[in-house]
């Protein structure tokens, strides 16, 4: 199986590489325009975990693998480049994680406003087309997130489910209740792949993903294998931000009261996910949704766990909540199904608290670096005023 990853120099998307290279017979492509580098750059942070260039990336991971990375750098907003790589390549999937993956910076102002969604409906709607025009027998597994369905209170189903209106009853997609720029974005290019496999026989994988945790296990001689971990409020996940939090004395800050509840799932779960959708494609023509999450956590009893996870590595952990920078209810219901992936063989492998572990005892290696990114942990950007100072202590 040929795989074309866009996105490889990401977070996922590199993780997803040497995930595939090591444990399965697959031949792996990448394409990246880098931009996941300027954009963290751009608000002032960095991966906490030091990564290499991508030329360097990939001669590593062939020394590993002992086969080839082919790679391209370019920009998948043109139609072209799109088109080339994927006929350069003709493979068959693409896992399509080259998307601007942030919240707070969608929500920055308007410019930003404007860029993430022109960018991540434009990589996908060029993936798509370009596959379309090759035959559109390729796989196109696109990352989507948790987030489309927002916080509705009912049941959350995969994707679709049955919708009864003055007595009529019929099976449709799940409305959306995005709650950002960000969010809104991968609606918008949901509904557009769901669209071409109506239209021209294109298979699709959207899969609405949880939160993911987690630092890929280090090859231990070869730095230049390392996936990054961005912990900033701006690009970094909650669970590495309260982790790297920790590490420098720093409270744990808790956006709100805490009440939110989020899925979850392990960074080496979300690559055998993948591995297993890649291997198990749906029809021709077909739009499949996958919920992709292990847990359901509540924040605050969650920033609990990592503190208690950080005093057992000697950190004095303390938690603090601030001002909530985010519209978003506080305390809600959220049950979410998931059945496509366990219907697949898909087990979780990973306990939280020992992944837990391994992010303090990752980020305590890092020493000043983390410390140089101290400043960029707390959230300063509002979902009504744009980007401001850092909040204000609020009682719990």
């Amino acid at each position: 199986m040929k795989v074309l990853i866009a996105g490889i120099d990401g977070y996922l998307g590199w993780s997803l590489a040497r995930w595939l290279t090591e444990r399965d017979d697959v031949e792996v492509h990448g394409v990246d325009g880098l931009m996941r580098r300027e954009w963290v750059e751009e608000v002032g942070s960095a991966s906490a975990v030091p990564i290499a260039t991508l030329p360097d990336r990939a001669a590593a991971l062939e020394r590993r693998s002992g086969g080839p990375i082919p790679f391209w750098i370019g920009d998948l907003r043109d139609p072209g480049f799109a088109s080339e790589v994927v006929r350069a390549v003709e493979p068959d999937a693409v896992v399509h994680l080259a998307e601007c993956p942030s919240a707070p910076y969608s929500m920055m102002d308007p410019d930003h406003c404007r860029f993430v969604q022109t960018n991540n409906l434009l990589t996908t709607m060029n993936l798509m087309f370009a596959l379309v025009a090759e035959g559109a027998s390729a796989h196109m597994v696109k990352l989507g997130t948790m987030g489309e369905y927002g916080t509705p209170g009912v049941p959350i189903p995969e994707g679709s489910g049955w919708l009864t209106h003055e007595g009529e009853t019929a099976y449709l997609p799940f409305p959306r209740q995005a709650g950002s720029w960000y969010h809104w974005s991968k609606v918008h290019g949901s509904n557009n792949l769901s669209f071409a496999c109506r239209l021209s026989g294109l298979r699709v994988t959207d899969v609405m993903q949880g939160v993911v945790f987690g630092v890929y296990p280090s090859d231990g001689d070869d730095a230049r294998l390392d996936t990054r971990c961005d912990v900033d409020a701006v690009f970094g996940t909650v669970i590495h931000r309260w982790c790297a939090q920790a590490v420098l004395g720093a409270p744990l800050t808790v956006y709100g009261a805490g009440g939110q509840r989020r899925g979850f799932i392990a960074l080496e779960d979300s690559m055998r996910c993948l591995q297993l959708l890649l291997h198990n494609p749906p029809d021709a023509g077909e739009y499949r949704v996958v919920n992709q999450l292990d847990d359901v956590h509540r924040l605050d009893a969650l920033v609990e766990r990592v503190a208690a996870a950080a005093r057992l590595h000697g950190l004095a952990a303390q938690i603090e909540h601030v001002p909530n920078p985010r519209l978003e209810e506080e305390d809600h219901r959220y049950d979410v199904a998931s059945d496509i992936l366990p219907s697949l063989g898909y087990r979780s492998r990973h306990a939280m608290d020992a992944d837990l572990g391994a992010i303090l005892g990752k980020l305590m290696t890092t020493g000043d670096r983390l410390h140089a990114l101290e400043g960029v942990l707390h959230p300063d950007v509002s979902w009504v005023g744009g980007r401001r100072g850092r909040p204000e202590v609020v009682e719990a």
